[in-house]
């Protein structure tokens, strides 16, 4: 449920909310140098439609920035480095006066960088934006649709979903797993109805307090959105002080790069883990959570948080007695996981697969004559 501290013009962020923000920095950050070296791509456009002031106080009440200020300030020393490319940042909260508020911390438009601001629906905003997407353009958008409860409008997002761009949305999961058995008016009843897209609410009511259930049916609705395109969607989980999920940050593209760089930079954000839950030292009992649960590495599927140390153990059991397997073969089954980075932890994984496992890496020569590193399992270790 949406928290009145969600009212005030500079509320409190915290922990987990800052961590978010870090995590679209550094994303962003990269995101942009990557397609702005890219002779293709002409320029950036970046939607945050429903943005907030942009300013906030951490616990002990000293003042911190949210995603406005810092994606505006990565992509204004973007446009710096490649003053040939145009960039273009949407900012829009329905309240003028945290947009007010916003544009003073804001740095001002250059010829190649160019802020716009807007007080109003952000789903609005969104139908507005959406009309004028085109496949052929050469300008790449980055769309951040984050409510503070479970109130997604797919209609507006459904034009972001099927055309060349990416798509960062907060599932709010602790709204429906605390307030659904409860809820008696129309209007919080639709919703619910139509974040989840059901024509009965009694069809939502059994998934009651199960996260899994809300989580299953968000991907089950982008994936019927994107349509027939190739499409790559991560989720990354966020807990509170608790160890109670607040929301996954869901990352949806249909670019491959893209998808490796969420997933690689939410680790390096975690600090080298999969999230921040606390896991008080149980980091050996992980599992996969329900975006792949083919890919899962143990009984336990509640602790929603890995470990370098998980990744070894997966490819150990993907690869077990198996001899002289291409190193880029052992990579390649990385690429596609839903949580597991392909890259930024090769040397990890591979220590963790010596000591745990006691594989062997070594370097053959082909039938060609042509040199290439190898991998050999041992069998059983899990």
């Amino acid at each position: 449920m949406a928290s009145s501290n969600n009212d005030k013009l500079i509320s409190e962020a915290k922990p987990h909310t800052i961590k978010k923000f870090e995590l679209i920095e550094k994303y962003i950050e990269t995101w942009a140098q990557k397609l702005l070296n890219n002779p293709a791509c002409n320029g950036l456009i970046f939607i945050d439609c429903m943005c907030n002031s942009g300013i906030y106080q951490d616990k002990d009440g000293k003042e911190c920035f949210g995603t406005p200020i810092r994606v505006s300030k990565v992509l204004r020393d973007a446009s710096f480095q490649y003053p040939h490319k145009q960039i273009y940042l949407y900012f829009n909260d329905w309240s003028i006066e945290k947009i007010e508020l916003l544009k003073t911390k804001l740095p001002g438009s250059t010829r190649n960088f160019k802020i716009m601001t807007s007080a109003q629906d952000g789903n609005e905003l969104l139908r507005k934006i959406g009309v004028a997407l085109n496949n052929e353009s050469s300008f790449h958008y980055f769309l951040l649709y984050d409510p503070f409860e479970a109130n997604i409008d797919w209609n507006a997002l459904a034009p972001f979903f099927q055309h060349w761009g990416e798509v960062m949305l907060n599932h709010m999961v602790m709204d429906p797993t605390r307030a659904i058995k409860q809820v008696k008016k129309d209007a919080v009843k639709k919703k619910y109805l139509n974040t989840y897209l059901l024509d009965d609410f009694e069809k939502l009511v059994p998934y009651g307090s199960d996260q899994a259930a809300y989580e299953d049916r968000v991907e089950q609705i982008i994936s019927a959105l994107k349509g027939n395109r190739r499409y790559f969607v991560a989720a990354v989980p966020f807990f509170n002080s608790q160890n109670s999920l607040m929301y996954n940050l869901i990352h949806c593209t249909g670019n491959e790069i893209g998808f490796q760089l969420y997933k690689t930079t939410a680790w390096k954000t975690f600090g080298d883990k999969s999230s921040i839950k606390n896991t008080h030292g149980n980091q050996y009992q992980m599992t996969l959570d329900m975006l792949c649960p083919e890919m899962s590495t143990d009984e336990d599927d509640e602790l929603k948080c890995f470990y370098v140390q998980d990744i070894a153990k997966y490819l150990q059991k993907k690869f077990s007695g198996e001899q002289n397997v291409p190193l880029d073969t052992v990579w390649e089954a990385l690429k596609f996981h839903p949580v597991f980075p392909a890259d930024g932890y090769r040397k990890e994984i591979k220590k963790d697969l010596k000591e745990l496992y006691r594989a062997e890496f070594s370097v053959i020569t082909d039938e060609y004559g042509r040199r290439k590193s190898v991998a050999s399992f041992g069998r059983g270790g899990f």
